[in-house]
């Protein structure tokens, strides 16, 4: 959950996590659809299926234990070198250390090394931590390394004074700890959608997303990217008759949301509104669902603030969406 994660941000689900699933076996018997609700809000999803899919491959193999070597745990989904060190080094007080963004910066900062910390320099700063590492204690020593680069040695405006290993800093002697790394730009992409709050008979339109790809499995509202020189309503329109294979009508807007995934900024906008028809069957894929229900399904982040919108908005405890 860490990666790509603030701990902040993970200590509400972990928590939930471990309720749900408190072993190895129960994650591996759990199905998907489960595991990708208690991940909700993470994002990375691809995450969560490898740990549900290592878990299955644990059971098989090892009796549901985590394994204490590094090959088995190599061949494990999701297990890379940093998961893999850390498991071994915390768990099982295996000598290997941990490499991730905030370790990279600080040895960069310790070895002087300039340039983008894009691991091009990784087998320099791997060797020195081989060297490094305490045989006795290496799980403290990488987290030790983990935090001093979250908390300290941060990639904008380090605290210097703070850091306990500032006597044998080159960036600090040379005073160039704010160039090293060099600074990443990082540029998204800025994507206007629609979806439809589509209901009928006191029942809401999800629909499941393809097996593969951005998302992969999760459920959502109906609807896609405004295309350039389309109205809200004229790309709402257009996404519905392509996915549903029928009209809308009546369409009234409800909320604009912002949320962010990979590489997109998204602004997406959802309005409630009525089909002119019956939407074209996709067993297994599409489902009307009671308002009540949807949290029981794994959604992207934007769609759960729509979802918590209708909870929250409902004109009325007995009237449709698309009144008032």
């Amino acid at each position: 959950m860490l990666q790509q994660t603030t701990v902040g941000a993970v200590v509400p689900y972990y928590q939930n996590w471990l309720k749900v699933f408190p072993d190895v076996g129960s994650l591996a018997r759990a199905p998907l659809q489960k595991v990708l609700r208690a991940w909700q809000g993470l994002g990375y999803y691809q995450r969560a299926r490898n740990l549900r899919d290592a878990a299955r491959l644990f059971v098989r193999e090892s009796g549901a234990k985590i394994p204490d070597d590094r090959d088995a745990l190599r061949r494990a989904p999701g297990f890379g070198p940093y998961t893999t060190a850390a498991v071994l080094s915390l768990a099982y007080r295996r000598p290997y250390p941990v490499l991730d963004a905030n370790v990279r910066r600080v040895m960069m900062r310790v070895l002087r090394i300039h340039g983008r910390a894009d691991g091009r320099r990784d087998a320099d700063i791997f060797a020195r931590l081989h060297r490094t590492i305490p045989r006795r204690s290496p799980g403290d020593f990488n987290q030790a390394m983990m935090e001093l680069g979250a908390l300290v040695c941060r990639s904008r405006i380090p605290l210097c004074p703070d850091c306990p290993i500032q006597s044998f800093c080159g960036a600090f002697e040379a005073g160039e700890q704010e160039v090293i790394p060099q600074p990443k730009e990082r540029s998204y992409r800025r994507v206007t959608a629609v979806v439809g709050v589509i209901e009928r008979a006191g029942k809401i339109l999800i629909q499941k997303r393809p097996a593969s790809g951005l998302l992969a499995g999760l459920w959502e509202f109906p609807g896609g990217k405004v295309k350039r020189g389309e109205s809200l309503t004229e790309a709402l329109a257009r996404e519905i008759e392509e996915e549903l294979g029928v009209g809308v009508e009546r369409p009234k807007f409800l909320v604009k949301v912002d949320h962010s995934y990979t590489q997109f900024r998204v602004e997406l906008h959802a309005f409630a509104c009525r089909l002119l028809g019956e939407p074209a069957a996709r067993p297994g894929r599409r489902r009307w669902i009671a308002l009540k229900d949807l949290r029981r399904y794994p959604f992207p982040s934007g769609s759960a603030k729509i979802i918590l919108f209708l909870e929250n908005n409902r004109p009325g405890r007995h009237n449709t969406l698309s009144q008032g």
